[in-house]
């Protein structure tokens, strides 16, 4: 195999948090590099600081470089914004879906997805930065597009292939696999989510997140399993 098609586990932090993902083994060229160390002190300073406070000098002077090097990779700070929330969402993505076990039931396969999407959008980080792109959306909705496009509905559709997958081994009854994610997702999130939102409850503990995530997980089989 060459080494630019080999891929590996690897463990990555962002933010607080620390994910298991597939990164591709190739050479890194220094424009990619930089690009990346950009991306990583944006993120600092407008999860700080929020998109509007938050000048690409600040950025620059952090990153040790002058505003005209950030302005060789991205062309204005709503740019910058928009490919840092495009990599949180891939991110995210990436290292949930990557803990899917090929040969795990249904049922496993949504306790583990289920928990690992609730430790993670509950985070203090994730809220963080939730609040910080929702802050911007209403005065630049292309940066709501993207969120959306590259998060929820991105992981909406890889939840509804899984279950489409599912549904065609005969473990699920789901007529319209993205219909069912979307009502997955929802019993998953609905309650604490919000709570989060508000700030009206503390990160929540792994116990916490088991509890509501396994009933879940009990109701959404109850509506689409095919075991009496």
């Amino acid at each position: 195999m060459s080494r630019t098609a080999e891929a590996v586990k690897a463990t990555v932090r962002y933010g607080q948090k620390k994910f298991t993902m597939k990164l591709d083994i190739k050479p890194r060229l220094d424009r990619d590099a930089r690009r990346e160390a950009i991306l990583d002190v944006a993120g600092e300073v407008f999860m700080e600081q929020g998109f509007a406070a938050a000048s690409m000098s600040e950025i620059a002077a952090r990153l040790g470089g002058s505003k005209g090097t950030l302005y060789n990779y991205f062309r204005s700070k709503d740019e910058l914004f928009a490919a840092y929330v495009q990599r949180h969402c891939f991110v995210q993505s990436t290292a949930m879906f990557d803990l899917v076990a090929d040969d795990g039931n249904i049922e496993q396969t949504l306790v583990t997805l289920g928990r690992a999407y609730l430790d993670f959008v509950l985070s203090d980080f994730a809220q963080t930065n939730y609040r910080v792109i929702i802050a911007e959306a209403p005065r630049n909705p292309e940066i709501g597009r993207i969120f959306y496009e590259s998060g929820p509905m991105n992981g909406a559709r890889r939840l509804a292939d899984v279950l489409a997958q599912a549904t065609a081994r005969g473990e699920l009854r789901a007529d319209d696999p993205l219909l069912a994610a979307h009502q997955f997702i929802g019993l998953c999130q609905n309650r604490m989510l919000k709570a989060r939102h508000c700030n009206y409850m503390p990160e929540p503990t792994a116990e916490e997140i088991a509890k509501e995530v396994d009933a879940a997980v009990r109701t959404f089989l109850a509506a689409f399993g095919t075991k009496a």
